[in-house]
């Protein structure tokens, strides 16, 4: 069963407009469209009838009375652009981003689920996404196995009745991303039984293999994974392909991959078009200043790739791979009416789109903006935590020194830690993560974060946990006033001023602005971390990595210092 489903009384009515007994609703005429069955442009004329095209062919309607009559001349029409492998909930939420996506072109996500999953009970998240489904957009999910770090009651929350209820959900068409997929490879029945009730279902299985080896990948297609979208190079991108993968190509904040792995593919001519999908992978608001999908399009377009080629990749291929060709992804009979209409061919930002019959964007102004979501459900209360002197207290021997974005290392600390400030000459800083409701916290040293940043809070974390780095102790608590008051964000403090600042009400993770605002927003603070000494890909991802177990070697999470590959705790957690 998919959404939508159309009442009889409604598909009868199709029926009669069909028929010549009454009239569209819009009717698009001289239109040159993209036929994803085809792989070609076709010329004819458009028929809707509320969210569906009931007929595109070369026959117009016998009655066009009362009708929206569209002249598409000198026009391509291509379908909704289709973001496979979303996360929406990266200061922005899945309302902003979706309202900002559509006007790109991009009217359809399949999106993570983890933040609803650890957050709310599944009865509060199915009625979020509900209310989404109000929206002019199209909203699909993930049914994730795994939680990415190490929780303090990680068994109480992933439960066979818990995740089963995601499945049996319509509009749940992923299991994963596997992040936790060593846990298979070392025996863990538990996930394999919710990754074979997901494929009975006729779930798509997606994987999270960076670096994995030939053998790894062929363990985790027979254990049931269809896809992987962590490809980095060309050898990466062959293996998979050679292994029977739908592979997912990304360009993101993180992992900006897709030029270089496109360019690789046409110079090697290879014929691989219809296994390829592209993502922008939960990219942070600054990457999408230029776009969603019409953005990788473009990349694919600039890179050689055949623009016919280019547009399936986000629109027909992601279709098919989830089995939802029959309503996306199409510009034919029966499909939602979901289309961007293109200056040209090479130009993938629509000057209008149409997102299930209702007008996004026309001749390049804005009609709608999406609003009337219900984020109740995500609140946690308001910060209580009350930081102590005795919040600040540092003797553990080793900290965590950030290689990279997402390679973090111990290190042994040689500092004195027992004054409330460090010096600026080295790249160390204090590091607190606090239960966002007091109980436990973990104190260590973070090195390669920062030089001269003094003070530093974010409930924007994993699991919305209290996030406190910095030179300066008592800077460190200004910044946590700071978000403490707005029930949540992320702050800096220099000098007992707070030098920037994102506001994140909803829940203490996610921003009520505009993306568009948000962008700017965001830059003011990434540019004031940058001032201090950050110098790594992407600042907002790095506050979700501290705590991610998927990466090596050591991270900071609610049960304490974890040795990733060990899966061990080298330093627990303390109460308060």
């Amino acid at each position: 069963m998919q959404y939508p489903i159309w009442k009889i009384e409604e598909i009868r009515h199709q029926l009669e407009v069909v028929n010549g007994q009454g009239e569209p609703d819009k009717l698009i005429t001289n239109a040159t469209y993209l036929h994803s069955h085809l792989k070609t442009w076709v010329d004819g004329n458009i028929w809707i009838v509320g969210d569906r095209i009931v007929y595109a062919g070369k026959e117009l309607p016998a009655s066009t009375e009362g009708t929206e009559v569209i002249d598409a001349t000198g026009l391509k029409i291509v379908p909704g652009y289709i973001e496979a492998h979303s996360h929406p909930f990266q200061l922005y939420n899945p309302e902003t981003f979706s309202d900002y996506a559509a006007q790109t072109g991009t009217t359809m996500l399949v999106s993570d689920n983890l933040p609803l999953f650890l957050t709310m009970e599944n009865k509060k998240a199915f009625s979020f996404m509900d209310s989404l489904r109000e929206l002019p957009f199209s909203f699909y999910w993930w049914a994730r196995f795994d939680s990415q770090t190490e929780l303090e009651h990680e068994e109480e929350l992933f439960t066979t009745k818990a995740i089963t209820e995601w499945i049996e959900r319509p509009d749940v068409i992923m299991g994963g991303e596997l992040t936790g997929w060593p846990r298979l490879l070392n025996g863990d029945d538990q996930m394999l039984y919710w990754m074979q009730k997901a494929k009975a279902s006729g779930m798509k299985i997606e994987g999270h293999f960076p670096g994995a080896s030939e053998r790894t990948l062929t363990k985790m297609r027979l254990l049931g994974t269809d896809g992987d979208h962590e490809a980095m190079t060309i050898e990466e991108v062959e293996k998979r392909i050679l292994h029977g993968y739908a592979v997912t190509l990304r360009h993101s904040s993180i992992r900006p991959d897709l030029p270089n792995l496109l360019k690789e593919i046409v110079d090697k001519g290879w014929k691989i078009f219809d296994h390829l999908m592209m993502t922008t992978d939960g990219s942070t608001p600054g990457f999408h200043k230029d776009g969603v999908m019409d953005k990788c399009i473009q990349v694919a377009l600039d890179a050689g790739v055949d623009p016919v080629d280019a547009y399936l990749m986000a629109t027909f291929n992601p279709a098919k791979y989830y089995n939802l060709s029959n309503l996306h992804g199409v510009i034919a009979t029966g499909r939602l009416a979901s289309l961007n209409f293109l200056t040209d061919d090479h130009s993938p930002t629509p000057i209008s789109v149409l997102s299930k019959g209702v007008w996004i964007k026309r001749d390049g102004e804005r009609q709608v903006t999406f609003s009337g979501t219900d984020f109740s459900m995500f609140s946690n209360g308001p910060l209580q935590v009350e930081l102590a002197d005795t919040d600040f207290q540092f003797s553990m021997p080793f900290g965590l020194e950030m290689v990279n974005d997402v390679i973090i290392k111990p290190y042994r600390v040689r500092v004195d830690t027992t004054h409330d400030r460090l010096k600026d000459d080295h790249d160390e800083s204090f590091l607190v993560l606090i239960d966002r409701n007091g109980k436990w916290k973990v104190n260590t040293l973070l090195k390669g974060f920062a030089t001269t940043l003094q003070g530093f809070a974010s409930s924007y974390s994993n699991m919305g946990d209290i996030l406190l780095i910095g030179k300066d102790k008592n800077e460190m608590k200004k910044a946590y006033e700071a978000i403490k008051t707005q029930g949540g964000g992320i702050a800096v403090s220099q000098d007992g001023k707070i030098t920037a600042k994102i506001d994140l009400p909803i829940g203490g993770g996610l921003s009520t602005h505009p993306v568009s605002e948000l962008i700017e927003i965001e830059k003011v603070l990434k540019d004031e971390l940058a001032a201090h000494g950050f110098h790594h890909g992407d600042a907002i991802y790095t506050l979700l990595f501290l705590q991610a177990t998927h990466l090596p070697y050591v991270r900071v999470t609610q049960r304490g210092i974890v040795d990733v590959l060990k899966k061990q705790v080298l330093f627990p957690s303390v109460m308060r």
